[in-house]
């Protein structure tokens, strides 16, 4: 266990590499002076790698909301944001990028956050969401307020929350994973102990468990004539790598059939398309790789508009079908998400 005092600057954290088994101790204060109730906070996680630029900081859109929106998003009013007080002393703040397609946000994010609130007990589930954005059109739209992770966070501070642990619904580690694990460190002098759970695909067990999810989910298309293609977002940075490496483990286990690729990044539609055509497919299956189902799923993969997956695929000749539903509706995804938390939760004891 390695402890750092309140003077340690809080940038440090995102350099430190732990296991779930290590605990790694932090405070945040403008103060110099050394602190002997300085507050214990840890992070049961690895902070490496980026998953977005810079410049897409707040774009790193699962969708880019569109002002004039002239499609149903379905109701707002079925999703339980979890924004209540009267916490009490445990809190499992989940949190996410969010997504302004109502329908998607229910079934995936507050999927997620069910399973969490059914499996785990002593913990009140609340939400975050780290896109502004996002929060501002749903709530300008349909006039209902998201915590964004500042609020999330004063919420519990001011619930004199005692142990804070975060679920991010996060896909890898990268850099939003690293602002949160920075943002949380300002209010870590509020809580006795904040610990991170870990993102979706860490382990090479999560890899495998994600794998098993996805193929079971599509089986039914997988008869050889049809081509399973699973399209990411991407990201020019290092974490960019979890796509191949989703793909080397398809292919390493028989998956012949299944094929992943990114919106923005590598592989690309160029690349998955030549893959495809190599294959002497009649059929395609189009399925996003992400937790939810918003504007990528939505547009870039399912729109009828030139540029779109479904429109390259088509205009090769394909028949295409495709599944819009983001991860966070599978059931064993909703486990995985479950295990990480417990596991932080477990760190702490």
């Amino acid at each position: 266990m390695y402890r750092k005092e309140k003077d340690m600057k809080k940038s440090m954290l995102l350099f430190t590499t732990l296991a779930l088994s290590t605990a790694m101790l932090f405070g945040c204060s403008s103060s110099d002076k050394e602190d002997t109730n300085t507050k214990e906070t840890t992070v049961a996680s690895k902070s490496n790698d980026s998953d977005s630029d810079k410049k897409t900081e707040e774009n790193e859109t699962e969708e880019n909301v569109d002002e004039e929106e002239n499609y149903d998003t379905g109701d707002a009013s079925l999703d339980d944001i979890r924004n209540q007080d009267e916490i009490g002393d445990n809190e499992l703040l989940v949190v996410s990028f969010g997504t302004s397609y109502n329908d998607s946000r229910r079934l995936t994010i507050g999927a997620i956050e069910g399973a969490l609130d059914d499996a785990i007990d002593d913990y009140s589930v609340r939400r975050g969401f780290t896109s502004n954005i996002i929060i501002d059109h749903i709530n300008k739209r349909d006039n209902i307020l998201i915590d964004d992770v500042d609020a999330a966070l004063k919420r519990a501070s001011d619930n004199s929350v005692k142990n804070l642990v975060i679920q991010p619904t996060h896909l890898m580690h990268g850099l939003e994973y690293d602002e949160l694990v920075e943002k949380v460190g300002n209010y870590s002098d509020a809580f006795e102990k904040v610990v991170f759970g870990e993102p979706l695909l860490t382990s090479d067990d999560d890899f495998k468990r994600v794998e098993t999810a996805i193929t079971d989910w599509t089986k039914e298309y997988d008869d050889g004539e049809t081509a399973i293609v699973f399209m990411g977002h991407g990201t020019e940075a290092d974490s960019n790598e979890i796509y191949q490496k989703m793909q080397d483990l398809l292919t390493a286990d028989g998956f012949e059939h299944y094929y992943v690729g990114t919106v923005e990044a590598t592989p690309s539609l160029d690349d998955v398309l030549a893959l495809v055509k190599e294959g002497g497919y009649k059929k395609v299956v189009l399925e996003p790789l992400m937790v939810v189902a918003g504007d990528h799923a939505n547009n870039d993969m399912a729109g009828d508009e030139d540029g779109s997956w479904k429109k390259a695929f088509e205009d090769a000749g394909y028949e295409v079908t495709c599944l819009v539903r983001g991860l966070g509706e599978n059931e064993e995804i909703q486990k995985l998400y479950v295990e990480h938390a417990q596991a932080a939760i477990d760190s702490i004891k």
